[in-house]
């Protein structure tokens, strides 16, 4: 098969690495200049994806293009050369609209049936300021739009809204006029998501569930990053995801949507509470998944295109992500001056098996060896599966000790909240019995 990979910073570098391996010809298009050293030496690049489209036409229905971001226009894309007879997995307009958007999602939602928390939307800091002096209370702050890093999100904790009332005034002066932007009512409980691969008609099954760690140190300290770690699995998902992602199955089939979408949410006694989509696969989210799914890629790429729903074969059990970051992460080299090139140390007697759980993110290849590269310095995810969340937690940790990468930082926590009690099926544990009646 023949895959194109249409990308502004190259997120699914160990996709594309998997798919290569696997015997398929690969190539991939980075529009932003400072990534391109992603994957240099390892896989083809192009400098323009437009002129590979006679070389995906020429493989037939063997021919995919990979489109990873929902920036503006792209979904809009993707719809067009779908038209055009190309199978094309990644996203839709509609799918764009439903990640970027915030307040429109939330809308969307209520409109389904599900549960959601106060929403009000905002183009102007002293309106949303004047709104929360009003109307005190925590709140949870969120820009609209492409553009915005997770770092520009804050989570409200005083219970009158002083902080993000201070949060708003010092970035006032950089929020251009016209920035959209949502103040939600936060809501406690366990945060989780559900995801699903979608076919243009129906949603592929089993659904994973995932429960994401975003804050940038141990103990959930600092400032929200895109991810640090992931805790996911395909089991007992078919509750949960018949109450909340599966209603907007009806509305991806109207618009075309071909891809990954994901429903973060807040879980408690009270209900599910949606809270974003994510309608793209989600770095590191696939990488994530990738060890619990035994079809592979490019069978599951392509399970895609055919509109014919279908179940999948996956692993059971859990799977634990660690992602291992180099600076300027969580930023970017557009806004830190940090290293490059940066030497990647992998042990030689890694076994086939570990070296399964190795995703590289931001690597490429220099003088013939490994070095880091890209735009923000996400430069591999380490992965461990096993029956239960403790298990694959340590087999994880045991592979990132064996990797030397020159600054490199990780969390030493990912899933330990899991395993003291929110996902025990044991009688009076936390999440036992705030999520029993959902899954």
């Amino acid at each position: 098969m023949r895959f194109l990979g249409v990308t502004e910073t190259c997120d699914l570098a160990a996709l594309y690495l998997r798919l290569q391996a696997a015997g398929h010809e690969v190539r991939v298009a980075i529009a932003e200049e400072k990534a391109r050293g992603t994957l240099a030496g390892l896989v083809a690049h192009s400098p323009d994806w437009r002129r590979e489209l006679d070389w995906i036409r020429a493989a037939g229905p063997d021919g995919i293009i990979l489109f990873e971001a929902v920036s503006d226009g792209l979904g809009a894309l993707q719809d067009s050369l779908r038209a055009e007879g190309f199978n094309v997995v990644g996203g839709s307009a509609f799918g764009d609209r439903l990640e970027n958007d915030r307040a429109f999602a939330q809308q969307l939602l209520a409109d389904l049936g599900l549960a959601v928390a106060g929403t009000w939307e905002f183009s102007s800091v002293a309106h949303a300021d004047a709104f929360i002096a009003a109307r005190p209370g925590r709140y949870v702050l969120k820009f609209s739009g492409p553009g915005f890093a997770s770092s520009d999100n804050h989570v409200g904790t005083w219970p009158d809204g002083a902080d993000i009332r201070a949060i708003l005034a010092a970035r006032a002066p950089g929020i251009g006029e016209g920035t959209r932007f949502i103040l939600m009512d936060r809501i406690d409980g366990l945060e989780m998501g559900v995801g699903a691969y979608f076919d243009g008609r129906d949603f592929l099954r089993p659904a994973c569930l995932d429960w994401e760690h975003k804050r940038f140190f141990t103990g959930n300290l600092g400032e929200l990053t895109g991810e640090m770690g992931t805790v996911a699995t395909f089991d007992r998902s078919d509750r949960f995801f018949e109450r909340s992602l599966a209603r907007v199955g009806p509305l991806l089939r109207d618009h075309g949507h071909v891809g990954y979408v994901n429903l973060n949410t807040i879980v408690n006694e009270a209900g599910i509470w949606p809270l974003e989509f994510t309608c793209r696969f989600g770095y590191p989210g696939y990488a994530v998944l990738d060890p619990l799914q035994a079809t592979k890629w490019a069978e599951l790429l392509a399970m895609m295109t055919k509109a014919r729903a279908a179940d999948f074969r996956t692993h059971p059990g859990f799977s634990v992500g660690v992602v291992l970051t180099t600076p300027p992460f969580p930023y970017s080299r557009k806004e830190i001056d940090a290293p490059v090139g940066l030497p990647v140390f992998l042990p030689d007697d890694l076994t086939p098996e570990d070296r399964r759980h190795i995703h590289f993110g931001e690597i490429g290849s220099a003088g013939g060896r490994l070095v880091t590269s890209g735009l923000y310095g996400w430069t591999m995810v380490v992965t461990g599966t096993a029956p239960t969340i403790e298990q694959a937690r340590d087999e994880a940790y045991r592979r990132v000790r064996r990797i030397d990468i020159p600054d490199m930082r990780y969390r030493l926590d990912i899933g330990e909240a899991l395993i003291a009690g929110e996902h025990r099926a044991t009688p009076g544990a936390s999440w036992r019995s705030a999520c029993a009646k959902w899954l």
